[in-house]
């Protein structure tokens, strides 16, 4: 499955569910290798994130940060709360080279779907 396949709710997004089958959100790797990418801020973070997901701050992003070593020359799926600041970080991250897509509906579809959601500890966490 290419990550540029259209999904519903238009090109480049993509569902929870697709999401973590793409990153193996059960694992450090997916079906595809792609990596996800968390770009919420860090008290956000800390409350609760999908293991194995990268952090990026949309902020230090649009401040041209770079990417995370893991998260180099790979598919990246990119993750909010909501879906909005994801959508924005796509577009910097595909405007740099990146093959990227964002998550409709961000963690709080996530967390609602039953996917699993950690804190900066390991525990389980919430979404902030």
């Amino acid at each position: 499955m290419s990550i540029f396949r259209r999904a519903r709710g238009g090109s480049g997004r993509v569902s929870v569910q697709e999401a973590a089958v793409r990153t193996g959100h059960g694992g450090p790797d997916g079906a595809d290798g792609a990596v996800l990418v968390d770009v919420r801020e860090p008290y956000e973070w800390q409350a609760g994130h999908a293991p194995h997901a990268v952090h990026l701050p949309l902020s230090a992003l649009a401040a041209g940060a770079g990417l995370p070593d893991r998260a180099q020359a790979r598919p990246l799926v990119v993750i909010c709360r909501s879906g909005h600041r994801s959508q924005r970080a796509v577009e910097l991250l595909v405007a740099r080279g990146s093959a990227a897509v964002d998550v409709i509906g961000g963690m709080r579809d996530w967390a609602e779907a039953g996917l699993p959601v950690v804190d900066g500890r390991g525990r389980n966490g919430t979404v902030a």
